[in-house]
């Protein structure tokens, strides 16, 4: 894969008028993007920019980031709270973000437009109570978070936020590194780079670089 060297800002701008040209490949009304990354990448970042690159555009948008849909505690940590493969499979709901991200998004009666933002706060370890969000159709969906890709979610695009192991392994705070075997284990499995539609490098966070294919 060949990358090219460019700014943030061009980045989310090209990144959104491809987003915004873009219409769902199941025919919904909706599309429904991912923003995936560890978290020393912060794709939550990028997430926010391209949200408001693409209201500028007169696109509705949702972000959603998937660390509220983590499962309970005594879930999460029923093989300890430093289990690097309970992180990998066990950690996420994958099964709340269909029925409750996915779902309302779907083409036909049932999709309905009525997102959950968030379902589980991890610091309380409660029910977030969150009220559902309406996007209307046209809007765009922008999931961001680790570890998103390799679940059959229906993405209409997915933006991967790469750092080499090298680069992870500097910018992962030191209480979260125990979570490094569980992101080279996703690249060796799911290979992100390679089925990512876009790839963004970020081990310089001042000068990344990407591949974009053409539509």
């Amino acid at each position: 894969m060949r990358l090219e060297a460019i700014t943030w800002e061009r980045l989310t701008d090209a990144t959104a008028d491809r987003i915004a040209g873009m219409t769902a490949a199941d025919g919904g009304p909706w599309l429904r993007v991912a923003v995936d990354g560890a978290p020393a990448a912060r794709p939550g970042e990028l997430a926010r920019d391209l949200a408001e690159a693409l209201r500028i555009r007169g696109r509705p948008v949702l972000v959603v980031a998937a660390a509220g849909f983590l499962r309970p505690a005594s879930l999460r940590y029923e093989y300890g709270k430093r289990d690097a493969d309970a992180y990998y499979d066990r950690w996420l709901d994958t099964g709340a973000l269909w029925r409750e991200v996915f779902g309302p998004l779907e083409p036909g009666p049932g999709g309905t437009g009525r997102v959950l933002p968030d379902l589980w706060d991890p610091a309380t370890d409660r029910a977030t109570r969150s009220p559902y969000a309406e996007l209307p159709p046209g809007g765009v969906l922008l999931l961001h978070g680790a570890l998103l890709l390799g679940h059959w979610f229906p993405f209409d695009l997915s933006v991967h936020v790469w750092l080499t192991p090298g680069a992870l392994g500097r910018r992962t705070e030191e209480d979260e590194r125990w979570t490094l075997p569980a992101f080279a284990r996703y690249e060796d499995e799911v290979r992100p780079v390679e089925s990512a539609d876009v790839v963004v490098r970020a081990d310089n966070p001042r000068h990344p670089a990407w591949h974009l294919p053409e539509p």
